[in-house]
């Protein structure tokens, strides 16, 4: 029997006429099915119900990246429906993986074997839906280093029908996202509220400064490819997020659309350990300075409560 996600959600509001379109994003998902410390299979699909009821409604295109080895971690039926959901919805999904590890850990033989070890379930799905695996993204942002581990990885993904999904919006919504899942199982609503606001403060900082950035390198607005990850932190402030992109003049497009753009053909030679988006990749290469001045470091009470709960969950 087909494993369905279920939900009883309230009735949909009216969504409002959005302003006059100046950019475009694509809305990129990692982890699914999803990021969370609360290993709690009806929290997920409530998390993804909320977070694809909202795509639906504002008709904004996605893509997701999936973590395989995060079936078997609650129950496997039920984390497959989730991905299932997706493609159900419309949105398209790539792999991130089996095991969300790094190629500095694994090298370049056992990272591309980990990229293989994550295809099954979603091929299949992807097929089911008349579509192909295309995407990949890296855990991390970490693309490999020496430069022939990355050579050799990115070679790999090219010969097997692969392309790169870039980041050029990036608010570190992942390490607001544990701190809220903690606030929400000690039922403390009012650091939950505190966490809220201060992610939409922070992104809303990081898309203007993304902005600034693509200025400062191309001397216009390129379509950006905003990294989020599945988590209830971004359920919950979905509209949240939806209106900022509409005050931003911001319309979701489809990654395929986004990466059409010149500025994607921009040479990546950074082979770092760092894990950097790649307006700063294309700095190196641009030999351009990007506005470091006005960028903003994650609140220091968001990182020392990321630091305690991801210790608590080792």
């Amino acid at each position: 029997m087909a494993v369905m996600l279920a939900l009883t959600l309230p009735p949909l509001l009216g969504a409002s006429t959005p302003p006059e379109v100046q950019g475009t994003v694509a809305l990129t998902f990692d982890d699914l099915p999803a990021l969370t410390i609360l290993p709690d299979q009806r929290y997920v699909n409530y998390l993804n119900a909320i977070l694809l009821r909202g795509l639906k409604r504002h008709h904004f295109p996605a893509t997701g990246f999936v973590n395989e080895g995060k079936f078997d971690e609650i129950d496997r039926p039920q984390q497959i429906a989730v991905l299932k959901a997706w493609l159900d919805a419309g949105m398209d999904v790539g792999n991130h993986t089996f095991s969300h590890e790094s190629p500095n850990n694994l090298g370049a033989a056992g990272y591309i074997a980990d990229i293989v070890k994550g295809e099954p379930v979603t091929t299949a799905l992807l097929a089911a839906h008349h579509k192909k695996m295309r995407w990949f993204r890296h855990p991390y942002l970490e693309t490999g280093t020496p430069a022939a581990v990355k050579r050799e990885i990115n070679d790999w993904l090219a010969a097997h029908g692969y392309r790169i999904a870039p980041v050029t919006i990036d608010a570190d919504d992942w390490e607001f996202a544990e701190p809220y899942d903690d606030a929400i199982a000690r039922h403390n609503e009012a650091r939950r509220r505190e966490i809220r606001r201060e992610y939409l403060d922070y992104t809303e900082h990081m898309l203007a400064w993304d902005r600034a950035a693509s200025h400062a390198l191309f001397g216009r607005t390129i379509p950006y490819v905003m990294l989020l990850h599945t988590t209830r932190l971004n359920a919950d402030c979905f509209e949240d997020l939806a209106a900022m992109l509409k005050r931003a003049r911001l319309k979701p497009i489809t990654l395929e659309e986004a990466m059409r753009d010149p500025a994607y053909r921009t040479a990546d030679a950074y082979a770092g350990h760092d894990g950097i988006e790649w307006l700063e990749r294309w700095s190196q290469t641009l030999k351009r300075d990007l506005p470091w001045g006005s960028y903003r470091d994650v609140p220091k009470d968001i990182a020392d409560d990321y630091a305690r709960v991801d210790a608590d969950q080792r």
